[in-house]
């Protein structure tokens, strides 16, 4: 069983300060949960980035910005921006942090209800025209897959040749819309993924540290953080993204998983840059 690689979902496009205040909006406050997280053992910082107000932006300069900030004082660790942007932005205008050059970006494999009136739109198209991006810019992509459509979305896409393998998936369960984060859903998808693919698991709000115990269980990769969960334990705010890294290394322990480098986990990954 390979290290356990995690990653820091350290802000999300939707949580906000009045949720809990240690989400970061400034460029020194996402340099402090990126390195707080990196320092409890994640070794993936998923970033969205925000202007100072909290607005989230899929702006080109925000993103090279805050990566060149975090890179400045945690140069090893693997920045992996959100071309999920937030509901209602154009493909292109997601796209936009793949320009900067990453190791990885993740790349949406189906649309989903995000509640009431809001839809987060990613058609065939679109996932074709993302996949072609990351393959010209050498870009590792993370599969974000909210249910089994998703994964044989991407399966067949990679038939085509808009995807290459090694996949790499990451399971968001819990969401809205989604599928649910029961450890039943959880050994669905997972037996829904070819068996030369790596997958990351992101249990939303309450299933955040049960489903990572169970992709520890299972050799598969883990991410928290404050875009998906801003509670420690049930009624107690996190202090940080890197309380959270620590729990799940705690888990990890306990279960007996050592830890990835960033060096390990570009091995593990293929990541090339």
């Amino acid at each position: 069983m390979e290290k356990l690689i995690i990653t820091a979902a350290i802000s999300g496009a939707e949580v906000t300060k009045e949720m809990n205040p240690a989400v970061p909006y400034t460029i020194e406050e996402f340099v402090r949960e990126a390195g707080l997280a990196y320092e409890a053992g994640a070794s993936i910082i998923h970033l969205h980035v925000r202007y100072d107000d909290g607005t989230p932006t899929q702006d080109k300069e925000r993103f090279r910005v805050v990566m060149e900030a975090i890179k400045a004082k945690y140069p090893d660790v693997i920045i992996q921006p959100s071309t999920g942007g937030a509901v209602g932005m154009t493909d292109d205008e997601r796209l936009q942090p793949t320009e900067l050059n990453p190791e990885m970006a993740t790349l949406d494999c189906g649309t989903l209800n995000f509640g009431g009136d809001d839809v987060f739109m990613n058609t065939e198209n679109t996932i074709k025209y993302f996949g072609e991006k990351m393959i010209e810019r050498g870009i590792k992509p993370e599969l974000e897959v909210f249910d089994k459509s998703m994964i044989d979305m991407a399966l067949r896409l990679g038939k085509k040749g808009y995807i290459k393998s090694p996949m790499h998936f990451d399971l968001v369960m819990g969401v809205n819309g989604g599928i649910s984060g029961e450890l039943r859903d959880f050994v669905f998808l997972r037996g829904s993924l070819p068996a030369d693919a790596t997958y990351t698991v992101a249990g939303v709000g309450r299933y955040e540290f049960s489903l990572a115990a169970a992709a520890i269980v299972d050799g598969g990769n883990v991410r928290v953080g404050l875009e998906d969960n801003v509670y420690i334990s049930k009624g107690v705010l996190t202090k940080s993204n890197g309380e959270l890294v620590e729990k799940v290394v705690r888990l990890a322990k306990e279960l007996g998983r050592e830890i990835a480098t960033p060096a390990e986990t570009r091995r593990i990954l293929g990541l090339t840059k």
